[in-house]
């Protein structure tokens, strides 16, 4: 591809004042924030350029216009018709290319070959593609008056490099409320990084997507809007927030709302937050503190134990009895330790037993899936494509979930807050990795699963999965072959972990630094950062799992 046209990269660099070279050294309160990027600076066509130099400066310039202070694609419009520039939306979708090629397919067509990474629809929402994601894009070209090639026709929206998106965008996260709002539940959005709080907050006012939407709720009341349509941010990280229509705001549940905005308003650039109910209302305060949900000490199986790892060594776990017998495997546990369950071999969901009373089937089934249990105490697994809850005292429901029809699930793990499940499942199309809403009653048992979100859909093959941190799983594949870890983005792109070259199985708290893999010689590893290294004492051992 031909270097594009009429544009210079400019790197700029924040004024400050000179470094003292004499003196004592003084205690300073400096707020660390992102660096200034670089600011690419885009020209309009040259004259006479032919239709592929076109494109490709449009393609240049679409990519600076999010790189200055403000987004901004004047430049870019001047590459196409008159026509083509009112339609054109830059930021109805953009498409994060790996690689890209442009060649002229007819007098009056150039097409863009693109290896496609991924997808951000208008809303914020990164859909990744497949290993082998390609598309073409077309640009139909026209001259002018002045026998100048112009673009007549574009699809909507940019084509950006990996590295230009990972550069203009920044992944963001919107708090919602748990049904019972115990609990903020995150879903991430990718915005410019121009004008981000801004973005944040009128995304937050949007609502959850369709996929959540029945699984939480929001303290935002209908029709309240960002009045101006901008969130000031001032020297010292105080961001300002005006929402109108005034008298709806102050009807809210304001510690509820305020949570929200401010847990949604967590931004490198931000140091605070000031809510008003209109703009020259009185700035809102009282904030409800919504814990996050607690993660304990990591279990697993030792010869016939339950163990817990605490404080980097092994001991039995208090009030569980013998797994002499059992065929134990995949235990999971609640946040308190009130409810602890394994499976018994392949197709027995059961209590674990204590020191004066046997384990207690919950389930029966073919191949029942790792179990996971919920913050409101309901143990999950999976036969089939069925996906199956109960509780300890063994009220089972069957949860309705239309898009599993023909499909065999085989691991699944709720999230900490309890209102997203993950599910892997095969079928004819192949490997998903699917996170749905968890759709609960009045009582808070769990009824249905919402349309899914499809994650990681690069990863070819995957046979355990766990929530890394509250919006990334941490998924191992390598069936019939070396094992694979990933860390799979709901709503980004994944990414590979070192690999285990025996990986049994994962667990992961929150954080890529409390992951653990146990592999199939009984050695218990950690992740540090960079590569993993094993836990000494720790070994004889298989499923480790964290609470949840």
């Amino acid at each position: 591809m031909r270097a594009a046209l009429g544009a210079t990269a400019v790197l700029v660099v924040a004024a400050c004042s000179a470094i003292p070279t004499q003196g004592a050294v003084q205690k300073g309160d400096a707020r660390v924030s992102e660096g200034d990027p670089v600011v690419v600076v885009a020209e309009g066509p040259a004259p006479d350029a032919d239709p592929v130099s076109i494109v490709e400066g449009f393609l240049l310039a679409g990519s600076a216009g999010l790189s200055g202070d403000f987004v901004d694609f004047v430049a870019a419009r001047e590459f196409l018709t008159p026509d083509a520039r009112s339609s054109w939306d830059p930021l109805g979708s953009v498409v994060v290319a790996s690689a890209t090629q442009v060649q002229r397919t007819s007098d009056t067509q150039v097409t863009v070959e693109v290896q496609v990474a991924g997808k951000v629809d208008a809303d914020g929402r990164y859909t990744e593609a497949s290993a082998d994601g390609r598309e073409s894009v077309t640009f139909d070209m026209v001259q002018d008056s002045r026998q100048q090639w112009r673009i007549g026709g574009t699809p909507k929206g940019l084509i950006l490099s990996r590295g230009a998106f990972t550069s203009r965008f920044r992944a963001a996260q919107l708090y919602f409320l748990s049904p019972d709002s115990q609990v903020l539940v995150p879903e991430t959005r990718w915005y410019p990084s121009r004008n981000l709080p801004t973005s944040v907050v009128k995304g937050l006012l949007s609502g959850p997507s369709p996929w959540l939407r029945d699984a939480v709720r929001t303290a935002v009341p209908g029709g309240v809007q960002l009045k101006p349509e901008a969130v000031t941010v001032d020297a010292d990280g105080v961001a300002e927030v005006d929402l109108d229509p005034a008298r709806t705001v102050q009807t809210a549940d304001r510690g509820l709302l305020l949570a929200q905005l401010q847990q949604s308003l967590q931004l490198p650039q931000v140091r605070s937050v000031v809510v008003r109910a209109g703009a020259t209302g009185v700035p809102l305060d009282g904030a409800t503190s919504l814990p996050t949900p607690a993660v304990g000490d990591p279990v697993m199986i030792q010869g016939d134990a339950l163990v817990s790892l605490v404080n980097g060594a092994l001991q039995p776990v208090a009030g569980v009895g013998s797994l002499a017998g059992l065929d134990a495997r995949s235990p999971a546990r609640s946040a308190d330790g009130s409810v602890q369950v394994l499976l018994s071999g392949t197709d027995r969901l059961m209590l674990a037993p204590t020191a004066t009373a046997p384990g207690r089937v919950l389930i029966s089934g073919a191949g029942l899936a790792a179990p996971s249990v919920d913050r409101r105490g309901w143990v999950w697994t999976a036969t089939g494509g069925s996906v199956l809850a109960v509780t300890p005292a063994g009220t089972q429901v069957t949860l309705t979930a239309p898009w599993l029809a023909g499909r065999s699930v085989k691991a699944l793990a709720v999230a900490r807050d309890g209102t997203r499940v993950a599910v892997v499942s095969d079928g004819a199309d192949g490997l998903a990795i699917d996170v749905a809403g968890v759709v609960r009653d009045a009582s808070g048992a769990p009824q249905q699963l919402s349309t899914p979100v499809r994650a990681g859909a690069s990863v070819a093959d995957a046979h355990q999965v766990v929530w890394a941190d509250p919006v990334t799983l941490g998924v191992l594949g390598g069936t019939g072959g070396p094992s694979t870890l990933r860390l799979v983005p709901v709503g980004g792109q994944s990414e590979p972990l070192p690999d285990v070259a025996d990986a049994a199985s994962i667990a992961s708290g929150v954080g890529e630094r409390s992951m653990l893999v146990a592999t199939h010689a009984g050695e218990l590893l950690r992740y540090d950062g960079r590569t993993w290294v094993p836990v000494q004492g720790a070994t004889g051992v298989h499923d480790p799992a964290y609470p949840g």
